[in-house]
């Protein structure tokens, strides 16, 4: 049986050729005609997309408030004449401008240059990834670099800033010794002169390597927004804290994160020690702290340099003391131990009667010392014993006792520094070039940063307690009477200076130096004691014992002969009215007579010295206590109407 054969329409393929183009042609001329109103359907719909988007992600208690103004619009728009005509124009030209085309652009890969310096890293990588005996190893000469960099990208001078490497799952990613290798040499072939930030992923067996931006330098001192017990240190990275704090850098004002400090019974790290190299910013840190903690506490400084850098502190509200000779020192340590100890046991009888510890326990008192190892120098040139040992107590009850001691030195000197010291400042910054080795020893951990090739002043570390190792720029601090400080830096310092204290003059009253001593000789003693080496406060006892001295003669009723003070500043027995005495407000108390206490100890409790009262708040106070050797009861407050009358004869 034969095939008939199929019709001609079917076995000719030039009228399907045509047909086929016919319907090409007319659906193109179709698109172009709609092509319109199918850009604006299409962007309808993602408008619409994007209002259920928006309509979901409002919290329930915003949407009727959402519906309301929703509707007040459309109300508004058909009450406006030519209203819903310029609605439905806006929404079309919207939808249109919504449903448009858009372009994917493809990345753009390395340029040549870009790409030589990643095949450069990628070879100086293999001694150090490649092993024998890999069946696929990663890291190979000649070996694909692709596979191994991503997210890189680069500078405009062409050098990489950012880039995540891969490397072999067998790698000792664990060991600091190994990282350090890695690092160093990626920092030598991405280019010197910068800081690197190395980030390990230990899970992902990923590198990533990011350049950091130079920290601010143009913040100055100013009243930061903490509460009470923070303290800023300085500023830091924008990733590394969790915090920003509104600065003013000049006319404007910004945003910076900030290494806060937080101290007081539930702090972990009560105490600082900060070490650096000389000019490295170490006092202008321990300014900066002043002047925050004069905000919230009292601030006893002992500057072991002798320079002065303190002097704008003396004679301030709130300054309890500015010492920078030997004998001041150990006296105002010696002081502080004895204060620490009574803050503890009042506490201690507060807690036991059920009570709240008193005010006077709980306002902070800030112990500040600058280069304590040279003053160990010059006791042990002396024969005396090393001041730091006087700051055991402070060190090991200070937390308890609302005391803060604040410790800093040259990292040079750092071997010469007390175990107390090293053991309770658990706090630690670091300023100053300074290698990876010697941040690491003082912070006990190293730092995760390449060393910075320009440090600034105030540059360095800080790390908390066992927190991370943090970048740190120190606000700009300097001592407002030197010369070299510019205008607006001495201005911001000396606005936050308080104002100068007003009750030096009763203390000295009271104590009967109305002849000898004034409140401004006292004053002016404190600020010289700020600026030079050989004037402190025991030098005062000295001068106004050698007046008193040259002018007492023998009474016939037995007066007591003031005697001249001794050159290791002991104060004179029958000058210190006794610790555990009651003093009567309506008695002035005479440092040439004994006090006579109203009531009489028991010998079967513990003396235990009296510290000043709330008035040295005021400032200057303690000054007058330390010229008789900080065991002496607080003055009252006003002088007593009797006082012309109780003055002694020898100086009537």
């Amino acid at each position: 049986m034969t095939r008939r054969p199929l019709p001609r329409i079917l076995t000719d393929s030039a009228p399907v050729a045509r047909g086929r183009e016919f319907a090409r042609s007319a659906a193109d001329s179709a698109a172009d005609v709609f092509h319109p109103l199918i850009m604006i359907s299409r962007g309808l719909r993602r408008l619409l997309a994007a209002g259920r988007r928006r309509w979901s992600d409002t919290p329930e208690d915003r949407r009727g408030s959402l519906l309301f103004m929703a509707a007040g619009s459309v109300l508004a728009v058909a009450l406006v004449p030519y209203g819903p005509l310029l609605a439905l124009v806006t929404l079309m030209g919207a939808a249109a401008w919504a449903g448009r085309e858009r372009s994917a652009e493809e990345p753009a890969g390395p340029a040549d240059a870009e790409t030589d310096r990643l095949r450069a890293l990628y070879e100086a990588l293999v001694p150090y990834f490649a092993i024998e005996g890999d069946p696929t190893p990663l890291y190979a000469h000649d070996g694909d670099w692709e596979s191994v960099f991503s997210d890189y990208e680069f500078d405009e001078a062409g050098r990489p800033s950012r880039f995540t490497l891969k490397y072999p799952p067998y790698f000792t990613d664990g060991d600091a010794a190994s990282r350090a290798r890695i690092e160093q040499v990626l920092h030598a072939k991405s280019g010197r002169g910068r800081e690197y930030h190395f980030a390990w992923d230990e899970e992902a067996n990923q590198l990533t390597l990011t350049v950091l931006p130079p920290l601010p330098t143009d913040i100055a001192a100013q009243q930061f927004v903490t509460t009470h017990g923070e303290t800023v240190l300085g500023f830091t990275d924008p990733d590394a804290v969790q915090r920003t704090l509104p600065v003013a850098a000049g006319e404007a004002t910004r945003d910076e994160p900030p290494v806060i400090w937080r101290t007081g019974l539930r702090s972990t790290e009560p105490h600082l020690l900060v070490l650096g190299r000389p000019g490295a910013g170490a006092t202008t840190l321990l300014r900066s702290i002043a002047l925050q903690a004069l905000f919230y506490g009292d601030v006893l400084v002992i500057d072991g340099n002798g320079t002065g850098e303190y002097a704008c502190l003396a004679g301030r509200t709130g300054v309890m003391g500015v010492e920078t000779g030997l004998s001041g020192a150990m006296a105002t340590l010696e002081w502080a131990a004895h204060e620490t100890e009574r803050r503890l046991i009042t506490a201690n009888r507060a807690r036991q009667a059920g009570q709240q510890a008193p005010d006077d326990i709980r306002w902070p008192l800030w112990i500040i010392i600058d280069r304590p190892t040279a003053l160990a120098h010059l006791a042990a040139a002396e024969g005396r014993e090393d001041p730091q040992r006087l700051l055991q107590v402070p060190l090991r009850h200070g937390r308890a006792a609302y005391v803060t001691v604040v410790v800093a030195d040259q990292i040079d000197c750092a071997g010469m520094l007390s175990e107390p010291v090293l053991t309770h400042t658990r706090a630690r910054v670091v300023l100053g070039p300074a290698a990876p080795e010697e941040v690491e020893a003082v912070l006990g951990a190293p730092p995760h940063t390449t060393p910075a090739a320009d440090v600034p002043p105030g540059r360095g570390y800080a790390r908390l307690g066992s927190g991370p190792v943090h970048r740190l720029q120190v606000p700009v601090t300097p001592d407002p009477f030197d010369d070299a400080t510019s205008e607006a830096h001495r201005q911001a310092v000396l606005s936050l200076l308080p104002e100068r204290a007003a009750a030096v003059g009763a203390a000295g009253d009271a104590w009967g130096l109305e002849d000898t001593v004034d409140a401004a000789a006292i004053v002016d003693a404190v600020g010289t004691a700020g600026t030079a080496d050989t004037a402190n406060m025991a030098s005062v006892v000295d001068m106004a014992g050698a007046d008193r001295t040259a002018e007492t003669e023998d009474a016939d009723n037995g007066a007591v002969t003031a005697s001249t003070a001794t050159p290791d500043r002991t104060p004179n027995p029958t000058a210190t009215a006794n610790p555990t005495a009651t003093t009567n407000p309506n008695e002035t108390l005479s440092p040439t007579a004994t006090a006579t206490p109203t009531t009489k100890p028991d010998p079967t409790t513990t003396p235990t010295p009296t510290a000043p009262d709330n008035t040295s708040r005021t400032g200057g106070a303690i000054g007058v206590d330390l010229l008789f050797g900080g065991v002496a009861p607080a003055p009252p407050s006003t002088p007593p109407a009797s006082q012309e009358a109780t003055v002694p004869p020898e100086r009537a």
